[in-house]
């Protein structure tokens, strides 16, 4: 009990990393809290402080969500947990990430929306499943350019990957876990849907638009 406990707490604590705070304020002297949306994530960091810095926050964000899941593979090798609980420790550490990155002990409790973090998480459960929640975000980036309904698309598609078993099986709890997680994210977002329903929306490109 003792190690389970270790790494749930390593999961928050990678999952606290406010990499957006810290590369504003170390590189720029910028906290992104201050500025454009106002979110600790990769997506203001972009808008903020460019590409290069929103690159390397959303690598990093994706890594932290990937290292706190992959720490249940640690315990299943080390006898601490069993085979059949392994998918559903990896959904846990995973969900302790995402919560570190949304209220983030090293930014008092103020961070981003998970997004990356839980991308991350599911590379680490499956890079297939990763790689499909990707896709499903770029192509509804690509046709509205919003980042806020690829986002929430992409934490569904992971759901709908979950109970169809593309992940393996999973039991109830493991499910019902994923479906948390995915209400999560759609709750960070309730901002974004509000000013989707209103047309206030921000947009984003791939390449910049001419005024």
């Amino acid at each position: 009990m003792i190690w389970i406990f270790t790494a749930f707490l390593l999961s928050y604590l990678l999952g606290s990393i406010p990499t957006a705070v810290w590369t504003g304020k170390l590189f720029f002297g910028v906290d992104v809290r201050t500025q454009g949306s106002g979110n600790a994530g990769a997506t203001n960091t972009f808008r903020v402080l460019g590409k290069p810095a929103g690159t390397f926050v959303l690598l990093f964000d994706v890594f932290k969500g990937w290292a706190s899941t992959s720490l249940a593979g640690l315990l299943f090798d080390q006898g601490f947990i069993q085979e059949n609980d392994l998918l559903f420790f990896k959904l846990v550490l995973g969900l302790i990430a995402v919560l570190g990155h949304v209220y983030p002990v090293f930014a008092g409790f103020k961070g981003g929306k998970g997004v990356a973090t839980l991308l991350g998480m599911a590379f680490s459960i499956s890079w297939l499943a990763g790689l499909i929640c990707v896709g499903v975000f770029l192509i509804l980036f690509i046709i509205w350019h919003y980042v806020s309904v690829g986002s929430m698309a992409g934490g569904i598609t992971f759901t709908a990957l979950m109970i169809s078993g593309f992940c393996g099986h999973a039991s109830p709890p493991a499910i019902g876990l994923s479906a948390l997680l995915t209400v999560m994210v759609i709750y960070t977002h309730r901002g974004n849907l509000k000013k989707l329903r209103a047309g206030t929306e921000n947009k984003m490109y791939f390449i910049k638009q001419k005024s």
